[in-house]
């Protein structure tokens, strides 16, 4: 897919401080098995045509690539890339930014389950040494 939409901001930034166009090709083909299994859940065949998977791929990366240079480019005032700049950058598409709380607040829980798990575990390991 051609990149001539992304405007001029990324042309802006293919500066000497970037690295080069070489050092930037992806491997093609990394989230082939991933969007496969993503669009048969939402209703597309279980085994979609190569080119299609192709295209969804190319589609999701550029929409990745653009998000985290806005993310950049909104964090570059303070110096840091957080988490809070991409949901700056989604703060009007509240059903994606619902998803995005939704799942930083699951992940959250998470490491805290995990941290209690591994607490207890050193608690019956201590226990176990006596």
């Amino acid at each position: 897919m051609n990149n001539s939409s992304a405007g001029p901001s990324s042309k802006a930034r293919a500066g000497a401080s970037q690295p080069s166009e070489s050092s930037l090709k992806r491997k093609r083909g990394m989230f082939q098995k991933d969007l496969q299994h993503m669009m048969y859940g939402f209703g597309d065949d279980s085994n979609p045509l190569p080119e299609t998977v192709a295209l969804v791929e190319d589609i999701v990366v550029d929409y990745v690539t653009d998000m985290v240079h806005k993310a950049q480019d909104v964090a570059t005032k303070r110096g840091k890339l957080l988490t809070e700049d991409f949901l700056f950058l989604i703060r009007k598409d509240l059903p994606k930014l619902n998803r995005c709380t939704e799942l930083l607040s699951m992940n959250e829980e998470l490491k805290q389950a995990r941290k209690a798990f591994e607490v207890d575990e050193e608690k019956l390991a201590r226990e176990g040494d006596v």
